[in-house]
């Protein structure tokens, strides 16, 4: 009798594999129909051209469409949310950018955990921001902006488009560096704290240097230093932090392709391959370049490697800092 119902479970076992076998796509029949790329935050903006572009190469090379879903709100976690809840068949993706991890480590209560619910597929590429400031502070450097501010605490105003984001944690991530206290000031979108800076409401911002550029040339803010540990094609004459004042200070925005946890491996590997491919054509690169962002491509392990040195990395800051994050 216990021979016959260690057959009969081990039956019902067999067949459970077999059919979750099937549910899941074969390297070979993957894919067979359209795939959706969601990006978590409204059309416009770096995220949304990027995508774009790469979303219609990746298309043409797996002979299927990869049609563009822009799921904003939240911070971009509303979007987040969906891929990390979907079918891991490899018909979803996220554009994921490095929202995805201050997001994690502000606070706030989510309904995924980045590194249980997501996979990572490959890095796109990086780019750096730039410390500007108003025409009205008398600093020309980043080291004199540096003095001001110890000789001065709390008495410098700096914006973002949002506590808790990139522009916020950047900055606090910076005066953590030099040794200095600034005082934050969140608004609902970079264009309304670009508005105050220029207005000589707000001191300093730590803007993408790619959204900052066209103000800069018009002579409307004053660049102090990108934070990349080389200059940039894009605006070269502008100093990188270690050269302005504050050695080794190093700050990306990035961007990268995510899926849903348990994507077959092999759905991952074809996905990586080909990502790999699209941010090594030169029409992609110079897109990457006008956003004064670089590729960077690698395998999955890599990139997964890069998400959890950054939630370690600001996890760490919003500990030590202990500044408001809600």
């Amino acid at each position: 009798m216990r021979s016959l119902t260690r057959i009969a479970a081990g039956a019902v076992w067999a067949a459970g594999a077999l059919l979750c076998l099937h549910s899941l796509p074969a390297a070979a029949d993957w894919p067979d129909r359209p795939i959706k790329l969601i990006v978590p935050f409204a059309p416009g903006g770096s995220n949304d051209n990027l995508s774009r572009i790469i979303a219609s190469k990746l298309g043409a090379r797996l002979g299927q469409a990869v049609v563009v879903d822009n799921r904003g709100g939240a911070g971009g976690t509303i979007g987040t949310d969906m891929v990390a809840k979907a079918p891991p068949d490899g018909y979803t993706l996220l554009f994921a950018s490095t929202s995805i991890i201050t997001n994690s480590v502000i606070g706030k209560s989510l309904p995924y955990d980045v590194t249980k619910d997501l996979a990572p597929v490959g890095e796109i590429g990086a780019g750096p921001f730039v410390v500007v400031v108003a025409n009205s502070v008398k600093a020309a450097t980043l080291h004199e902006l540096i003095d001001l501010a110890r000789a001065a605490p709390k008495k410098i105003f700096y914006g973002s488009a949002g506590v808790g984001g990139i522009n916020h944690l950047g900055t606090e991530l910076l005066a953590s560096a030099a040794g200095i206290q600034l005082v934050h000031v969140p608004y609902k979108g970079i264009s309304l704290a670009f508005t105050d800076l220029m207005a000589n409401n707000l001191q300093m911002l730590l803007p993408s240097l790619s959204s900052a550029v066209p103000y800069i040339r018009e002579g409307r803010m004053r660049a102090l230093a990108i934070t990349s540990d080389q200059r940039s094609p894009l605006a070269p004459e502008i100093p990188t932090a270690s050269e302005a004042g504050l050695p080794g200070f190093r700050l990306d925005v990035w961007w990268g392709l995510m899926a849903p946890a348990r994507t077959p491996p092999a759905v991952v590997k074809r996905l990586n391959e080909e990502l790999n491919a699209i941010i090594g054509l030169p029409e992609v690169r110079d897109i990457l370049a006008r956003e004064g962002a670089a590729a960077r491509p690698g395998t999955p392990d890599q990139f997964g490697g890069l998400i959890k040195a950054e939630l370690e990395r600001w996890a760490a800051l919003v500990k030590s800092r202990q500044f408001q994050t809600e």
